[in-house]
Parts: C-alpha cells; sequence; structure tokens
C-alpha cells in the first residue's frame, strides 16, 4: 500500500531525550488504535537528513505487546525484519515490539 508520510520529528529531532535517527510521524485520514494518525516510521537507505515529507509502501508494522500504539514501516526498498528493528531500536528499546513483514517474511521478536 503506497501511504504519505508527513514528517512532524525529522532526523535530529529530540523529543522526551530521545534524539530521532529515522524520519517520523504520520498517514494523514488514517486513524491508528490509539485515536490518533497513523504513525510511520521512514527508512530510506538513501536520505540521512531530515524531509518534510515522503512517499513510500508500507512494507511492516511494528507492534508492541506492552502498547496500544502500532506504527507503520514505510519505504522503497527491502529490509529484513531485523534490518528494520535495529533502526527503529533508539525508541522501541522501550516496549516489547515486534516487527512483521508484510510480504509475510518471519517476525523479529524481542
Amino acid at each position: 500500500m503506497l501511504v504519505r508520510v508527513t514528517v512532524d520529528r525529522p532526523i535530529g529531532y529530540v523529543h522526551h531525550g530521545h534524539a530521532y535517527e529515522v524520519n517520523y510521524e504520520y498517514v494523514q485520514g488514517v486513524i491508528s488504535g490509539d485515536g490518533h494518525e497513523q504513525d510511520a516510521y521512514i527508512l530510506d537507505r538513501s536520505i540521512d537528513c531530515p524531509i518534510d515529507t515522503y512517499v513510500g509502501e508500507v512494507i511492516a508494522v511494528a507492534v508492541r505487546d506492552d502498547d496500544a500504539e502500532t506504527k507503520w514501516i514505510v519505504s522503497n526498498e527491502k529490509w529484513t525484519a531485523d534490518e528494520i528493528y535495529d533502526k527503529i531500536r533508539f525508541f522501541e528499546q522501550y516496549f516489547k515490539t515486534h516487527v512483521h513483514l508484510i510480504d509475510n517474511y518471519p517476525a523479529h521478536k524481542l
């Protein structure tokens, strides 16, 4: 599924003491389980600076066992579940997060 992510927390943004290592924020018009617009991490090996928007495919979902939120992983590249978790670990390390690839690859579990 192709989506447009609006970036409100770009690479380097500091929130609650966490510096974001990837561009992050929401897919406008899609409401998630927490009642807010769907959160999304943007993974793109060619982008290492802040951006405003990104159009890409939802390639995976980060599911938190101990929180109501799920995070979409949006990219135009192939990533393994382990590679995805390594990129989002900076924030997801505080939750029991599982990365589920959309194309049915095995999930990464912690």
